[in-house]
């Protein structure tokens, strides 16, 4: 099929266990809403069979948020990636988890902006290099599923490209957990990030998921120090909280309650 994306490029993996998780679940597809940002992730659903909205950079949380308040009945999927969501988009990310919005955020993780030639972005690994990190990123990256989890999400999840089964499982289990939903799917970029960090081919880039990888049971074992360079994968949160369409319907109802009075 063709499509936007270079060649090795990991955003297909994932697109891939997309649809897997959706086409194994038998959602609906004629209820279920896919938005996406900009970026070379936000290209993803114009090739789904879905309703779709390809919206302004950064903004594609809130764009999920009036979908779902407005018809709470649908399934609503954010495609973004480290940029839309962790830069510009940060804050919609925030208050969605706080609000506990029963959405699914999926972030394609390539750690750079690959659209507009590999400026480093806030998810870019210390040391690594990047257009606008000549001399290596100097910043710590940000933790996405940490930040969710502190901010109220009650449900995040970690996997790789390397990782496909895992991936579309932990997908699975986004798409049907009641309350907002985080997955962090690392994906490689080897045409900016793999080409300036010695990972020159998907391959490479795939097998630094797969050695740095560890599953979530072992992480919790591990000491800070076997811990550098590391991250965990899979189910890292899950559990249950109030959810803001129920209470907003509740409200809804209160109020209709009042007005017959």
């Amino acid at each position: 099929m063709p499509h936007i994306w270079c060649p090795g490029c990991g955003h297909g993996i994932v697109l891939q266990a997309i649809v897997r998780a959706i086409h194994e679940l038998g959602i609906d597809t004629e209820k279920t809403v896919i938005v996406s940002g900009i970026g070379c992730s936000a290209r993803a659903p114009g090739y789904l069979h879905f309703d779709t909205l390809h919206t302004t950079h950064g903004r594609a949380i809130a764009f999920a948020t009036g979908i779902k308040l407005a018809k709470p009945e649908l399934n609503v999927i954010v495609i973004t990636g480290d940029g839309d969501a962790a830069a510009i988009g940060g804050n919609h990310l925030i208050h969605a988890a706080r609000r506990n919005l029963d959405i699914t955020v999926i972030c394609f993780n390539n750690n750079i902006y690959g659209m507009t030639s590999g400026q480093y972005s806030p998810l870019t690994p210390q040391g690594s290099y990047a257009t606008t990190s000549p001399y290596g990123m100097l910043e710590k990256p940000f933790d996405l599923c940490n930040l969710v989890m502190g901010a109220g999400g009650t449900f995040a999840a970690r996997s790789t490209t390397y990782h496909a089964r895992q991936l579309t499982n932990v997908i699975k289990e986004a798409i049907s957990h009641k309350g907002f939903a985080f997955v962090d799917a690392l994906s490689q970029c080897p045409t900016y990030f793999g080409r300036r960090n010695k990972l020159r081919t998907p391959l490479d880039m795939m097998n630094w998921f797969k050695d740095r990888a560890v599953p979530v049971n072992a992480w919790e074992k591990l000491s800070p120090e076997e811990r550098e360079d590391k991250f965990p994968i899979g189910v890292l949160k899950k559990t249950q909280a109030t959810e803001l369409t129920e209470v907003y319907k509740e409200l809804i109802q209160q109020l209709q309650q009042r007005g017959g009075e």
